[in-house]
């Protein structure tokens, strides 16, 4: 365990930004699950949303920037279909 009073907040604020990062992360993955299995009205309500998620994801560097690009891209295509 840490020594430091610094060390010790550290540790304090870390678990609780990964708390927010996971609650953020698991949210935008069950959008982008529900945006899949959406009829086409709801899809068109729903996609830039969950684009807007993926985005903040990448902004705040949850994932990276190639996955958002990979996931976007996918969305996208299946859209047009």
């Amino acid at each position: 365990m840490a020594n430091h009073k610094s060390t010790k907040k550290r540790i304090r604020s870390t678990k609780t930004r990964n708390e927010g990062n996971k609650y953020l992360h698991k949210t935008t993955r069950n959008a982008i699950k529900s945006l899949v299995s959406a009829s086409s009205k709801d899809e068109k309500k729903q996609t830039p949303k969950v684009i807007a998620m993926i985005d903040k994801l990448e902004k705040r560097n949850i994932i990276h920037k190639n996955k958002a690009a990979r996931l976007k891209s996918k969305l996208m295509s299946k859209k047009s279909i």
